[in-house]
Order: structure tokens, then sequence, then C-alpha cells
């Protein structure tokens, strides 16, 4: 009756003694035994939900916690940390927790788009907007439309930029170059920087 209401073992009266230590020694190995799978069966449930980000320690728990928090918000995220440290990985995961899930992810590092041709780039262009463009250019929020656009390296975007970026988040519209009509915008922008954002701030880099 005690095994069936859940006790791992039992002893029977008079009790020997080292009857009940190995009782209790074998008892103790099995809560090991289900404490470790316990841990395991977290660490893969983890896994799963966060996509490649790895890691137990202090800070990654820290991370996962705040990435849980905010998925289910419609909020920007700003992510910042040294190049190198998975801050892609994390935006991923952002993704992949949020209700955009089933939308497209996009990603695209501001450094590596000429600055002449960022606009085009973000909102994309009619044919003929500017020179060389020789048909419709589909932008980064159209393809990301119902999803995330992730901007790598926003620190790298000129102040103009920033600005009208910072219109397309208040009012939820764009407009391609060439087109005055406006598109709404169906995305959740989440950015990255390696840059120090006070140092950036106080230089007037970064709005």
């Amino acid at each position: 009756a005690a095994i069936r209401a859940g006790a791992y073992d039992f002893v029977t009266k008079p009790i020997e003694m080292e009857t009940l230590a190995i009782a209790l020694e074998r008892a103790a190995q099995h809560r090991a035994l289900q404490n470790q799978v316990k841990m395991l069966s977290e660490a893969v449930e983890r896994s799963q939900r966060f996509g490649e980000l790895l890691g137990e320690s202090p800070p990654m728990q820290e991370l996962y916690e705040v990435l849980g928090r905010i998925a289910d918000s419609e909020a920007s995220v700003l992510i910042t940390g040294e190049s190198g440290t998975g801050k892609e990985l994390a935006a991923r995961a952002l993704h992949a927790l949020s209700p955009r899930a089933q939308g497209p992810f996009v990603s695209e590092s501001c450094a590596a788009l000429p600055p002449s041709l960022i606009e085009a780039e973000l909102f994309g262009a009619r044919k003929g907007a500017y020179t060389g463009a020789d048909r419709d250019r589909e932008g980064l929020f159209e393809r990301a439309h119902g999803g995330t656009l992730f901007l790598d390296e926003i620190g790298d975007m000129s102040l103009d930029m920033q600005v009208k970026l910072l219109r397309v988040l208040q009012e939820k519209v764009y407009e391609r170059l060439g087109d005055p009509e406006p598109i709404p915008c169906d995305i959740r922008i989440v950015a990255a920087t390696h840059r120090d954002l006070e140092d950036m701030v106080a230089r007037g880099t970064f709005r």
C-alpha cells in the first residue's frame, strides 16, 4: 500500500540497521537519477524553445527569462553585445517564440548596406526612382511582412535613416522610393549593435 501511494521502498519491524542503510542509499540514488532526468528534460525543452542558444550559466538563464517575457509583445527590441556573442541567435529565438513565428524572419546588416542604397533596400523602390533602377525593387519591409525584421549593427545607420525608421515605427506605414502611396507595415523590428549605447547617444550618432 505504501509503494502504491508513492513510497520507493519499505522496511519491516524489527528494523535491521544494515537493511535500512541499504534502502536509504538506494532511495537516495533513485532521487539523484530523477533529478538528473528532470534537468536533462528541462535542458532539451529549453533548447527546443530557444533554438541554437546554449548555456546554463546565470547570464544565459536571465536571457532565457527575458526572451520568454517579451516574446508575446509587439514592442521593438534592441539587443546589445560584443560581436560574435550570438545577437542574431537571440533575435531568431525571439521570433520563434512570438505569435509571428509562422511569418518570415528577414535579417540584414546595416553595416553591409551602401549608404546611398539603404533606403531602397529597406523600403523598396519603383522603376526609375534612382539611377540604375531599371525595375521595381522589393524592400526588406515588404519581404518581412507579417514576421520579424532583424537589423544588425543598427548603430552604423545614419541619423537621417534612423529618423525615417522611427517614423515607420510610430505610424506603421512606409513609402517606396518613387511612390508616395503609403504602405501598411505589419512587422516587428528587432535591432542589434555591438556599440556602447551611452557613448553613441552622447556623440549624437544614435537616437
